[in-house]
């Protein structure tokens, strides 16, 4: 039987603590798998994948970001930090990797990364290679490099005339709110993230998951799009860590498929040894939460145990 623990840990900003969470299975766990999760959401709304993961013999643990979940009071949704967030919060899913190599030493580590934490990993990868036994991509892409700067000029400007907690309208239309454009007439706001109208709902109707980011995170985000697509962070990278990369192919964070080709295309073109990648047909932008998300699942637990065997066992952090 699963037991879900939860504890805290302090962030790498020195001011706030950061709420995580560990589902830990019976008997002796065979690896530990760290999720990352995405904006506007936190680490116990994958509970179901986790449960899923512990019933394969897999250790679970995740934290809420900075701005996200118990990590944050209200009045901080959506919101990194004054300086550096994007630094920052990929500093933190380092700090849970360091904590949890300490209570859990010689297993294998893998991150699972879904959405803005799929680009966290990828940044993850670029600055502390070697550290992990594998990377999960879910529901990855990346926009043009014209788009990229063009969001980061616009949000620096709103940085600076409205202030960085700022939650701009025109922002949010340039990004998470163009989404659901894709998919009219439109349901729900949040159409773009799942064909299944019940996941839809409760996301909607989730406290945690209602706010929008403000002009400082989206600001942060396009730094992490700059920095994982440039020539130079990807050369950085680990070579021989295993790659695995999943979506929906109409999933629109990833130009339905084509931002995800993008991002297989940077990896082969740097030469990881170990890359895969998974198209699901009709998919959307959460395929945890997609109608098929029992064989995405099944997929996830299969590709895993195929990496035990040869995964890394020892670390120098």
């Amino acid at each position: 039987m699963t037991e879900f623990r939860e504890f805290t840990f302090p962030s790498s900003d020195g001011e706030h603590t950061i709420h995580a969470c560990e589902w830990v299975p019976d008997g002796t766990p065979k690896a530990v798998v760290q999720i990352v999760h995405g904006v506007a959401e936190y680490a116990a709304r994958y509970d179901h994948v986790a449960r899923t993961l512990c019933d394969h013999g897999y250790l679970v643990c995740g934290g809420d970001h900075l701005g996200h979940g118990k990590t944050a009071q209200p009045t901080e949704y959506g919101w990194f930090s004054n300086y550096d967030g994007w630094v920052l919060v990929t500093a933190d899913v380092r700090r849970l990797r360091q904590l949890q190599a300490e209570k859990y030493p010689g297993l294998p580590y893998f991150l699972v990364g879904h959405s803005m934490g799929s680009f966290l990993t990828r940044t993850y990868l670029c600055r502390y290679p070697g550290e992990v036994s594998g990377a999960v991509l879910s529901g990855t892409g990346q926009e043009p490099a014209c788009s990229v700067s063009l969001g980061k000029f616009l949000s620096w400007i709103i940085c600076h005339t409205e202030g960085k907690r700022h939650v701009s309208p025109l922002l949010d239309r340039l990004s998470l709110g163009g989404y659901n454009k894709k998919f009219k007439p439109n349901r729900t706001t949040a159409d773009w993230i799942s064909r299944d109208e019940a996941v839809v709902d409760t996301y909607l109707k989730d406290p945690l998951c209602s706010f929008k980011p403000t002009a400082g995170m989206f600001h942060d985000m396009m730094d992490g799009l700059q920095y994982i697509a440039a020539p130079r962070s990807l050369r950085q990278m680990d070579k021989n860590t295993p790659i695995y990369i999943f979506s929906g192919d109409q999933d629109p964070v990833g130009g339905m498929g084509k931002g995800v080709k993008k991002v297989h295309g940077y990896f082969k073109a740097q030469g990881v040894k170990d890359l895969e990648l998974k198209l699901y047909p009709g998919g959307r932008h959460e395929m945890f939460n997609e109608l098929n998300r029992d064989e995405v699942k099944e997929d996830l637990v299969a590709w895993l145990d195929k990496h035990l065997e040869h995964a890394k066992r020892e670390f120098h952090f």
